[in-house]
């Protein structure tokens, strides 16, 4: 596979650039400390088609691809990783799964306005007993005639308290075990559906982080999603795709802080001359950027799979899982460069390294990509 771009992407990267620069960049650190979701930006990116990237025309979507849309959360994270975390879960987890596994009316009701961004998406599969293990997923979707009755609670639900639709797993016969889970759809303003406290978190501060609970909540039969008792598997798929956005999301982030790092250097001087030009910081910057280039071959490799119909489970994880950890270690480093201004927020390095941790722990943590590959590699052998 070739790693060389089209022009359409790379129209793309310079566009999604420019406006994270120009609408997101300036108000990041003011989000970061207020915690506030901005819902103005999104209106922006809904406006601009940046919310449906690879969702087909006929949905309202710009009909690009995965890798399209891996550029766009790059560069969105390179500026601000909360907001495109939000961008990346309404994309992934909240589109995604309709697209693949709903009925034609259920896309043509949810899809074009979510590509639109005139409601976002959410996805609810992390519960307080059933974090890495999904399967051990304890909310139930009880059959009472032409409905379910729903009752349990979702944690970590991305978007959730601004979300229009949420996906979420329920046990529908515990009998069967993760072949007894069903995935459903519910509209905000649904009875029995409650929106929790927005969490107070160490990075992603804007990025809205709500538990979402089901209290005698009814769902009427057209609001499952996909086939009955295929809801785990479903849903795992969901999240191979998801796990390349997330290598995205890291990578951006490993940019951003990079950058920030390489500017510094090059102004900051110390014993008469600018610490760029000292071996030991110069080491550290050349290994961030080797990080890096090899993350974005990773991630792009991954995604050009799955446009390409390919086998992408493990290249997925491979992607996520040293992405992830690539993009941690770059945003210390960067902090190192910085000495003492790193570890305030003026510079803004610090905020990066905080949103960069998420990205070892969501849609399937380190430890969880490492089974995965192992059972993946073990299997082909």
């Amino acid at each position: 596979m070739t790693f060389e771009l089209s022009e359409e992407h790379r129209l793309l990267r310079n566009s999604v650039r420019e406006f994270a620069e120009q609408e997101i960049a300036p108000l990041a650190e003011q989000l970061d400390v207020s915690g506030e979701f901005p819902h103005e930006i999104f209106r922006k990116m809904g406006e601009l088609n940046l919310l449906g990237i690879p969702v087909p025309e006929e949905y309202g979507g710009a009909g690009l691809d995965t890798l399209a849309n891996s550029i766009a959360v790059e560069e969105i994270a390179r500026v601000d990783g909360a907001t495109a975390l939000g961008v990346a879960a309404h994309v992934g987890l909240g589109i995604s799964p309709i697209l693949a596994f709903g009925t034609e009316a259920q896309k043509k009701k949810y899809v074009p306005a979510l590509a639109t961004g005139k409601m976002l998406g959410a996805f609810g599969l992390t519960e307080p007993n059933a974090g890495s293990d999904a399967g051990s997923t304890q909310t139930t979707a009880v059959a009472d005639g032409d409905s379910y009755v729903v009752n349990g609670s979702k944690m970590y639900c991305t978007n959730g308290g601004h979300a229009g639709v949420i996906n979420f797993t329920a046990v529908t016969d515990k009998s069967l075990g993760t072949k007894g889970i069903t995935s459903f759809i519910v509209e905000r303003g649904t009875k029995g559906l409650v929106i929790g406290k927005k969490e107070d978190k160490l990075g992603m501060r804007s990025s809205d982080t709500r538990v979402v609970a089901f209290e005698d909540m009814r769902l009427h039969r057209s609001q499952m999603l996909g086939e009955l008792n295929q809801g785990f598997v479903n849903f795992l798929k969901t999240l191979d795709g998801g796990r390349i956005t997330i290598g995205a999301l890291a990578l951006g982030l490993a940019v951003g802080a990079y950058e920030r790092a390489l500017k510094y250097a090059k102004e900051r001087k110390q014993f008469g001359k600018p610490i760029a030009e000292h071996q030991a910081i110069a080491f550290k910057l050349a290994d961030m950027v080797v990080g890096i280039e090899a993350a974005r071959h990773l991630v792009y490799h991954a995604a050009m799979l799955k446009d390409a119909k390919k086998p992408f489970k493990l290249d997925a994880s491979i992607a996520k899982l040293f992405a992830s950890e690539m993009s941690t270690r770059v945003c210390d480093d960067a902090i190192q460069v910085h000495g003492g201004y790193g570890y305030v927020r003026d510079y803004q390095v610090e905020r990066f390294y905080r949103d960069a941790k998420l990205c070892e722990i969501g849609e399937g943590t380190s430890e969880i990509q490492r089974l995965v590959i192992s059972r993946e590699i073990l299997k082909e052998n």
